[in-house]
């Protein structure tokens, strides 16, 4: 595209917005920039150097005002909204923001989707792809704007992008050459109404692949498996539960790689990763396939693996304070994502739950609560609607917290030694946090300052 003089609507004036208006700037477009809040209330807007008359900041442009060439909508901001809706209408190209970074960007693009586990694949790919000596972006939704990231990057470079049901909203062109589609269980039901139509975004980072590249997909979910056959790239599969002739799967406690009429290929002993629980499996398997395909030797792949100690706020160790574990799970914030990090453990359990709520049901999640967890502390703006689904599943002990502080103390309170205190929301931190990062390193802190209070 010749972007001089090409008028471009950035909606959304966060990280990944304040991204691509740099990288437009740099291209040489005339960059408008809107958001709702006002400029008081954002960071690093200033510093872009946008006069008044391309900011638009705490009001609704006029889209007859600026008549868009493009518009690029960040990943926060729902296209529900009467603006985007104008110019939909209008026929406005719309990109997402991944779409505008690797529009012209030349590297092997890996992308990771799916419900959960895309943060901890995401991070491990990345590892993998340092090994291989390649110049190595890890960008997207794991929380650094990918427009940020690819500038100079060159064919021999490697791209690893979490990618969410937000950005792939608005995929045109982007061609992501690995794709990984981890799994599908309900989640931002809020914004995509069904899930149906929330697979059918996911499904998209499929959507430009040619022959030539590699999906890589979950056998265990038929939603996932089935998508398969539809796909014009090269498809492997990989499942924790299945030994599959053509895949990776696992084989007598051992991850193993099998091609159809080739010997088996064992990878490496369950028993040498240090990441926990069954669904961790899925993201060691998407992620040693993904290194396959970009170059890595399976012995290269097996020494990443055995290195690699997981990702903060999910399922991450605080520390043992006596004989208690505490684990930060902040990022789970659904409860497909919580139910996971409840069977990783056999210990008693207390757990930390609620938050805001994505118009999940919690009923399903609260019959594994029940078998699980000896104490459930609910605090949050869904504590109501989680408290009543949990005295209908048959949970016993309930305990409300007023605030998050409240909240650990009183889990605190609870354990024995022996239980592992685990903060495992199965929410959002809106209506508390600015982040999941944020209410994470508050649990850990909490945590760390009452045991270093005088007994």
């Amino acid at each position: 595209m010749e972007w001089i003089n090409k008028r471009v609507l950035v909606i959304g004036a966060g990280l990944s917005g304040q991204a691509a208006v740099r990288k437009l700037q740099s291209l040489g477009a005339e960059v408008f920039l809107t958001d709702s809040k006002r400029i008081e209330q954002l960071v690093g807007v200033e510093e872009l150097g946008l006069d008044l008359e391309h900011l638009f900041l705490g009001s609704v442009p006029e889209l007859g005002e600026i008549k868009p060439d493009l518009i690029v909508l960040s990943p926060g901001v729902s296209p529900k909204i009467s603006l985007v809706q104008e110019a939909i209408s209008q026929n406005v190209t719309m990109w997402s923001e991944v779409e505008l970074a690797m529009h012209d960007c030349p590297a092997l693009c890996v992308g990771v989707t799916g419900t959960n586990g895309k943060t901890t694949s995401t991070t491990l790919i990345g590892e993998l792809a340092k090994r291989t000596g390649h110049p190595t972006v890890v960008a997207g939704n794991i929380g650094v704007a990918l427009s940020g990231q690819v500038k100079d990057l060159g064919e021999d470079s490697i791209v690893v992008a979490e990618l969410s049901s937000f950005q792939l909203e608005f995929v045109d062109k982007l061609r992501v050459q690995v794709a990984i589609l981890l799994n599908i269980t309900p989640d931002h039901l809020d914004r995509h109404g069904t899930l149906e139509e929330y697979f059918k975004v996911k499904a998209r980072i499929f959507e430009n692949q040619t022959a030539n590249d590699l999906a890589i997909l979950n056998w265990d979910d038929p939603l996932v498996r089935d998508l398969g056959p539809k796909l014009r790239s090269r498809v492997m599969y990989f499942s924790p539960t299945f030994f599959l002739q053509d895949g990776i799967s696992l084989w007598q406690d051992h991850i193993v790689y099998a091609e159809k009429e080739k010997s088996m290929i064992p990878i490496i002993s369950r028993k040498d990763l240090h990441l926990r629980g069954a669904h961790n499996l899925e993201n060691v398997m998407a992620a040693a396939g993904a290194a396959r395909a970009f170059g890595l030797a399976w012995t290269e792949i097996a020494e990443g693996l055995r290195q690699f100690k997981g990702v903060e706020h999910r399922q991450e160790i605080v520390g043992t304070y006596q004989e208690i574990l505490f684990v930060n799970d902040s990022k789970g914030t659904n409860t497909d994502a919580a139910t996971k990090a409840l069977l990783a453990f056999e210990e008693p359990l207390v757990l930390i739950a609620g938050g805001k709520n994505k118009g999940l049901d919690f009923h399903e999640f609260m019959k594994v609560v029940r078998l699980k967890v000896k104490s459930l502390v609910l605090l949050g703006s869904a504590a109501d609607e989680m408290e009543q689904a949990a005295r209908e599943e048959g949970v016993q002990t309930i305990i409300r917290a007023s605030t998050f502080e409240d909240g650990v103390e009183k889990a605190i309170a609870e354990a024995i030694p022996g239980d592992v205190v685990l903060l495992s929301p199965a929410c959002t931190s809106w209506d508390m946090f600015k982040s999941y990062e944020e209410r994470g390193e508050l649990f850990k802190e909490l945590v760390r300052r009452h045991y270093r209070k005088p007994i």
